[in-house]
């Protein structure tokens, strides 16, 4: 799992770029529009977990059960907010999506850090 957190904690961290580009010209896409959707805010939200999930990612990939508490918390808020506020901004599903499996992931490991300890 210390390879797969690396690797994840990296790539959210490219995704926040991207995800924060996407997120801003959908909110001024909105408010041309004026139609009363939040998806952009909803993206800043989720780019800005994607930045601190993947940084914690980074630096917790040896450590212990707190590290992946803190994974669940931050990737869980963003899936959560990225699938709710997500609107006409298709593609926040899509970062939604990747939250979700890194918080997944970080429950995965818990449990089977759990299953080492026992034997």
């Amino acid at each position: 799992m210390k390879t797969w957190k690396l690797i994840s904690g990296i790539l959210s961290i490219i995704l926040f770029v991207v995800v924060a580009f996407q997120s801003c010209a959908a909110g001024i896409s909105n408010a041309i529009a004026e139609n009363g959707e939040v998806s952009g805010s909803g993206g800043i939200l989720v780019a800005i977990m994607l930045l601190s999930g993947g940084i914690v990612s980074i630096v917790t990939r040896k450590g212990g059960k707190g590290g992946n508490i803190a994974l669940i918390v931050l990737f869980g808020i963003g899936a959560l907010f990225g699938f709710i506020l997500a609107g006409g901004f298709s593609d926040l599903r899509i970062w939604s999506g990747w939250c979700l499996i890194n918080a997944i992931l970080a429950v995965v490991d818990i449990v089977k850090g759990n299953k080492l300890e026992k034997e």
